[in-house]
């Protein structure tokens, strides 16, 4: 069997690792070189190209159902959890605290449920839906399992590393948010970001209003194509009198982005985290669905009151 392995950047360093005992069981292995966001962005092309039997996705769960054959082999990291005595103190006033993780520490949620249950705390692990597998976890994309259980909590705590996937979580939650780092031993409540993040998003709608010309941005990973949603968003744009092209690119680059001169601002239907997390990369503003829907909003009222001026002074 020929098989195409596939792994996110923290774990190439261990490609050759696997290949080699995994061609030690009589497979012809061949190594994806490609960066990988998650299993939104399998390497389907390369494998069909290379004629390979199955694509192995190392480091995260299966994302949604792909016409291929792909094996998922999420990667398990156990760390101590005695960094969890350090957030108590912080935790203090808050009676109840929504859990979660990612699909790394899975395995690990309960004993940290337990941990909290044992120092006097009311757990509550959101259900999974959307893209997220499992109960408590959440991915960049996808942070249901927080959201449905915002009215329930009085505090979240997110254990793992980084701040990639809590900062989704965050930003559609309300209540107090800290984040607990098991590599770093960093632990901090995360709010600010909140107001942070809410000024960068009325600036981009501000900065849109006077557009002419929009680019809309579509990928075709397979876990992000969304031409429907590219194709309604043009003619809403254009419905207003302003022009709209639909830009296709598997990974965007943002050098070529900022090449396109002629485009005022542009908008996303890749990985929502673009428009959150990439803004500074380019030049012009880039909004999300929600954010372009906010400027064509603003857009039709200041035209209706425009209109209401022209009568009132030709009468």
């Amino acid at each position: 069997m020929r098989i195409l392995l596939q792994f996110p950047e923290g774990l190439k360093q261990k490609a050759l690792e696997y290949a080699k005992k995994i061609e030690a069981e009589g497979n012809e292995v061949v190594i994806s070189a490609s960066p990988t966001f998650g299993a939104c962005d399998l390497a389907i092309d390369e494998a069909k190209h290379v004629k390979a039997d199955k694509l192995v996705h190392f480091g995260h769960a299966e994302f949604h159902h792909v016409d291929f054959n792909v094996e998922y082999i999420p990667y398990e990291m156990t760390v101590d959890l005695s960094i969890l005595k350090e957030s108590l103190p912080q935790l203090s006033k808050f009676e109840t605290i929504g859990l979660m993780t990612t699909v790394q520490h899975m395995h690990q949620l309960d004993a940290i449920a337990q941990f909290y249950r044992s120092n006097g705390k009311a757990v509550v692990i959101g259900k999974p839906f959307g893209f997220a597998k499992q109960k408590g976890q959440i991915l960049g994309c996808d942070i249901g399992s927080a959201s449905g259980i915002d009215k329930q909590v009085d505090a979240f705590v997110y254990f793992g590393g980084g701040l990639f996937h809590p900062l989704g979580a965050l930003l559609q939650t309300t209540k107090p948010f800290l984040v607990v780092e098991p590599f770093t031993g960093k632990i901090e409540f995360i709010d600010h970001y909140r107001n942070e993040y809410k000024r960068r998003s009325t600036g981009k709608v501000l900065a849109s209003l006077k557009a002419k010309k929009i680019g809309i941005l579509v990928s075709t990973k397979n876990g992000q194509y969304n031409m429907n949603l590219a194709s309604i968003l043009k003619k809403q744009v254009e419905s207003q009198g302003m022009s709209a092209g639909i830009l296709v690119a598997n990974t965007f680059d943002f050098d070529a982005l900022n090449n396109m001169l002629e485009f005022d601002a542009f908008v996303n239907t890749a990985c929502p985290r673009l428009a959150i997390d990439d803004t500074d990369r380019i030049r012009k503003p880039l909004l999300s669905a929600n954010e372009l829907a906010e400027v064509l909003r603003i857009r039709k009222e200041q035209s209706a009151i425009t209109n209401l001026k022209s009568k009132t002074e030709s009468s």
